[in-house]
């Protein structure tokens, strides 16, 4: 939408992207400003994630892993690997725990 609200074409607005874009390579100065506007070529935001954990992993501390993958459209743009502060007692708390942990990661890049 503009300012007045009026709905935007979108293919008049990613041609007008475009042409800018192709500005960049002689004045690498408006870069910063082009890629922003870029941004919200689109107003959808697909944003999928997963999640998973072992149970008991680490044969020492009996700690489970926590892994996650956040895509933005078809793009990975976060992952985390790490073990879990604490000692599950069941497979389904360590799942719980990743998912928690995914779902902090999601909150966090949505605000």
């Amino acid at each position: 939408e503009d300012k007045e609200g009026k709905a935007v074409n979108p293919s008049h607005y990613r041609s007008m992207i475009g042409t800018l874009l192709y500005l960049t390579a002689s004045r690498p100065d408006l870069q910063f400003e082009i890629c922003m506007c870029a941004r919200y070529q689109d107003s959808s935001v697909a944003l999928t994630a997963f999640a998973d954990a072992d149970h008991a992993g680490c044969h020492d501390t009996h700690r489970s892993t926590s892994g996650s993958v956040q895509f933005l459209r078809e793009r990975l743009i976060s992952w985390s690997s790490k073990r879990q502060k604490s000692a599950a007692i069941s497979s389904m708390e360590a799942e719980y725990i990743a998912f928690s942990g995914c779902c902090a990661q999601i909150l966090w890049m949505r605000s």
